[in-house]
Order: structure tokens, then C-alpha cells, then sequence
């Protein structure tokens, strides 16, 4: 039926009185923010210096600076009504107080990695807290210590310790854009976990903003809160301003290489006798395997035809705390079917195997370390599992025939054992210990646009993680709290909160999980700090 011409005109006035109604309510929002947050912060500060509201020409800038999932950046994409960037502490305070009295959600960002956007995404009203201006770092090379912001990235840190030392280090993540606060209170890993373990076990001090603004170091906050924020994420019980981590030492030489097999190389015993070493090897070794679909090339390297044979390529990526000779010898005694030679292997510093593993050219700078944006963006889907019992040779096979329908979801196999086997699961929030061989993270990336492509993508990487569940850990099937995946169960703050919340939760932190709500429950009963996969309070 045609609309008539009254209707239409109805229709119009009343779409444009909606239209000043919403960027009304919005604009006396932000009035009553920055009049709130003048009242409680420095009386010189300039409300308009560090609260973006949507009108402002900055807004999408800000906005899109620390976005790193193309999925989540759409026009059609939830906004928040405000972003606030504090530069001090007494701002940061200021924002938390505020948003609480004026009642609106907020998100906590400070880095921008993560893969399901809950930092910078809501379906709700809400601000963004973003922190990228509070990343002061202070390395102690006397004590071994280092105060880091939560706003500071990765590279920021490996880059201080080196300025102060060439025989120290930090055990954390291989990207450095990667943002302090988040990593570390969601666990944090990275190639030196075999000898050294996990980021949150070497944190030994914090300081984090409550709900009613206060800032806690580890004594005011308690060892049960202290206990949370290493690992059970510190969105769902504050705001993490900063983060006192114990140095490691690593050796002056340390050695990497990389080793490419198809499955005409053999790769499919290779990985199989791999699974069963992997844990085992020499704690200064960790191997990372890429899994990845590919298309056959002809003698000449030219891609063949349209039609022509897929395969699997597998690559071995490693970082070897010690020279290359001792490697060898290692790889000798425990996983000759490798292969490893003298010419696969490169002696380097430290800091220069930071910069192999973040992919950039040899001899590259270590001031490339500081640079905080990333160097593309892309459409990208995660997941992780846990791999308890090897997988066997025709599993694996099976794996492979899948990979290649496909076609396009990749896998990176990270070896566990070594320390990770000696700390208690119930020692930090994170419970993923003794008896996993290695963890899986799922992964597809996209450049096309649009919806169709984005629900083609997830569709496809969704299959492949449920293909490995016979392979993969069980009661519950884990997962890693930094691989964020909301598919596996989201909360929607409603009276069945918690209830809701065990569905992930478990999956994030198994018998760990009642602990944390019980913390949860005890620093912020009323649920401010929430969001999609938060930690629930308990019922009234």
C-alpha cells in the first residue's frame, strides 16, 4: 500500500523530532559529565581537552585510533555517546565517579586488541574510558621491577627494559601494539612461557580504581582482588592504572627459526610426533605452528590453475632461550623429525627476536617498538581451544581435508609444559596448567566489506572449531579469556546474570570462576563494571 502524502509528511516530522530529541538528550549528557567532571577533578583542568562527544570534528578519530577489528567499525556499528582520554590520575578518577552518578555504562579500552570489540562496543548507551594517554613506564633494573600504565603497549615496555638492560626481559605477547592494561589482567603470554610462565605470574603490585573512585594498590585492595585482576580480566572489577611486574633475565644470545612443511613433506608425522614432545622439550624452547591452506605452486613457483590442488602448510616458528648449538643438539636428542640444520637457525639478541617474532625485517630498529598503531587492518574472527590428549595421525588428516574445504580459517598450535605445568591452576584466575599439550587459537581474516562477507567468514571458522570438538578439551571445553569470543555465551545483566555468566565463565576459568564472583560481589555488588562477558555478581 502507497504511504499518502500526509502520512509521509508525518512520518518526516516526526523522524526529525526524534533526530533533535536523541543529539538533545545526547548533548545534556555531555553537559552534565563535563559539569560532573570539573566538580570532581583538577579546578584547571579543560573538560573539552579530554571528553569527546560525538559532535566533535576529533570524535571518529579518537574513535577509530585504537580499533583493530575492521568488523566492529562500521557505520552501522554502536557509538558511544562520549569518549573521555584522562592524562592523570585525578581525571581518571573523576570519569569513574561521573559516568556511575550520571548512570551510564562504561567500556574500558586500552589497547584496542580486542578481537570482539567489548571494549568499544555496547548496545546500550556508553562511554569509552580510554587510557592510551596514561602509559608512564619505570624500569628498576636494581630491584628487577617495572611500573607499567595500562595504557602503555607491549613494544612500549620491551623497549624501556632494553634502553636499561641487555640481559632482562618481559614473558608477554609477540604483537607489540598490543595494549599493557588488558594483556596482563587477562593472563598475557607469549613465547618465553615454558621457561617463565605467564605475564599475570610475574605481576607482584597493582593499583586499580574502584567503583567509587579510589585508587587500591595490592595492600589497600587485598589479596582476594590482587588475586582477580591477575588473569580474571580487571574490567569487571575496576580500572587497572597501572601494573608492578618482576623482570626476567634472558640470555645475550638467544636463537629462532622458522621451517616450513607441506603435506608432501611429510608434515602430517612431524606434527604428530610433535605433540608428543612439545611439552616436554627443553623448557627454553617454544614452538609455535602455523596451520594454514594453501595453494599447490608449479616447479617455477607460478600459482597454477584456478582449479588446482590445495594443501596444508605447516610452519614452525620458534624462540630458543640459548645459542644455536645447543638447540641443535636438543632438537637432535627429542624431535630429529624436524630436521633442524645449522643454517635454519639465527643467533640474535633478545630485543631482536622481539622484533623476528613481530615480523619485522632483520636489522630493523628497536624504535619501531614504539610505534602504537598497527600496521593493517583487517575483518578477523578468533577462537581458542585446548588440546589435552595428542591428536592422532588419522584425526589429523581429517583435520587437514577440512582446512582445505575450507579454504580460508587458519590455526596456531602453541606449545604449553615447562612452568605452565608447575603452577597450580587455582595460583591466578587463569586455570589452563597441567595437562594441556598445546593451545589452539582459531583464526580468519577478511578485507572484503559488508555483511554477507562477514557472515560467510564466521560461518566458516565456526565449522572448523566445531569439527575439533572430539579433539579438544572437555566438561568444559576451555577457553582463553584474551581470545575474547562471544560465542560462547554472553550476559545479558538481567536477574539470570549469573547464571548467564557460568556459561563463559567456566570456559575462561573452570573451578576459578565462583572465586571470582565472590570478589566480584564484594568490590562492586551493583555490577557498574559490566559488559558482555563480565564477571556477575551473586543475586540478591
Amino acid at each position: 500500500m502507497e504511504m499518502s502524502r500526509a502520512s509521509f509528511g508525518l512520518l518526516l516530522l516526526l523522524l526529525g523530532f526524534l533526530i533533535i530529541s536523541s543529539s538533545a538528550n545526547s548533548d545534556s549528557t555531555y553537559e552534565n559529565f563535563v559539569h560532573c567532571l570539573s566538580k570532581y577533578s583538577s579546578p584547571s583542568l579543560q573538560a573539552s581537552s579530554i571528553v569527546y562527544a560525538q559532535t566533535n570534528s576529533s570524535f571518529t578519530n579518537v574513535l577509530q585510533s585504537y580499533i583493530r577489528n575492521q568488523r566492529f567499525n562500521a557505520f552501522s556499528t554502536p557509538k558511544p555517546l562520549i569518549i573521555v582520554t584522562p592524562s592523570d590520575e585525578s581525571q581518571l578518577q573523576a570519569a569513574i565517579i561521573c559516568s556511575r552518578d550520571i548512570g551510564i555504562q562504561l567500556r574500558i579500552r586500552s589497547g584496542g586488541h580486542d578481537y570482539d570489540g567489548l571494549s568499544y562496543v555496547s548496545d546500550v548507551p556508553f562511554f569509552i574510558l580510554d587510557l592510551f594517554n596514561l602509559r608512564s613506564i619505570n624500569v628498576n633494573i636494581t630491584d628487577e621491577t617495572a611500573w607499567v600504565q595500562a595504557g602503555a603497549t607491549l613494544g612500549e615496555l620491551y623497549y624501556k627494559i632494553w634502553e636499561k638492560s641487555r640481559v632482562h626481559g618481559f614473558p608477554a605477547g609477540v604483537c607489540p601494539t598490543v595494549g599493557v592494561g588488558g594483556h596482563l589482567s587477562g593472563g598475557g603470554y607469549g613465547n618465553m612461557l615454558r621457561r617463565y610462565g605467564l605475564s599475570v605470574d610475574h605481576i607482584v603490585d597493582a593499583q586499580i580504581v574502584n567503583v567509587n573512585g579510589c585508587i587500591l594498590d595490592r595492600k589497600s585492595m587485598g589479596e582476594d582482588l590482587f588475586w582477580a585482576i591477575r588473569g580474571g580480566g580487571g574490567a569487571s572489577f575496576g580500572v587497572i592504572l597501572s601494573y608492578k611486574v618482576k623482570l626476567v633475565r634472558v640470555p645475550e644470545i638467544v636463537t629462532v627459526f622458522r621451517v616450513e612443511k607441506t603435506l608432501a613433506q611429510n608434515a602430517t608425522d612431524i606434527v604428530y610426533q610433535w605433540q608428543h614432545i612439545t611439552d616436554k622439550i627443553d623448557n627454553d624452547l617454544f614452538m609455535r605452528l602455523l596451520v594454514q591452506p594453501i595453494t599447490v605452486k608449479s616447479e617455477n613457483g607460478s600459482v597454477k590453475a584456478e582449479k588446482s590442488p590445495k594443501t596444508v602448510r605447516v610452519t614452525f616458528i620458534s624462540l630458543f632461550l640459548g645459542d644455536a648449538t645447543r638447540l641443535i643438539s636438543v632438537m637432535n636428542k627429542d624431535f630429529p623429525e624436524l630436521g633442524l640444520k645449522k643454517e635454519d637457525c639465527m643467533e640474535m639478541n633478545w630485543i631482536e627476536s622481539v622484533l623476528y617474532w613481530a615480523n619485522f625485517d632483520n636489522g630493523t630498529s628497536a624504535d619501531v617498538l614504539l610505534n602504537r598503531t598497527s600496521g593493517s587492518l583487517n575483518f578477523l574472527k578468533r577462537k581458542s581451544d585446548y588440546v589435552q590428549k595428542p591428536i592422532s595421525r588419522d584425526d589429523l588428516e581429517g583435520l587437514w581435508k577440512k582446512i582445505i574445504e575450507l579454504g580460508k580459517p587458519g590455526m596456531v598450535f602453541n606449545s604449553y609444559g615447562g612452568r605452565m605445568s608447575e603452577i597450580p591452576a587455582s595460583e591466578t584466575p587463569f586455570p589452563h596448567r597441567a595437562g594441556n599439550i598445546f593451545k589452539i587459537q582459531y583464526s580468519v581474516s577478511w578485507h572484503e566489506e559488508g555483511a554477507e562477507a562477514d557472515k560467510e567468514h564466521m560461518n566458516l571458522i565456526t565449522e572448523l572449531y566445531n569439527y575439533m570438538t572430539p579433539l579438544v578439551s572437555k566438561s568444559p571445553r576451555g577457553a582463553y579469556l584474551n581470545y575474547r569470543d562471544i560465542d560462547i555465551g554472553i550476559s545479558h545483566n538481567g536477574k539470570d546474570s549469573y547464571q548467564e555468566g557460568r556459561v563463559y565463565g567456566v570456559k575462561y576459568f573452570m573451578n576459578n570462576f565462583d572465586r571470582l564472583v565472590k570478589v566480584k560481589t564484594a568490590v562492586d555488588p551493583l555490577n557498574f563494571f559490566r559488559y558482555e562477558q563480565s564477571i556477575p555478581p551473586l543475586p540478591y
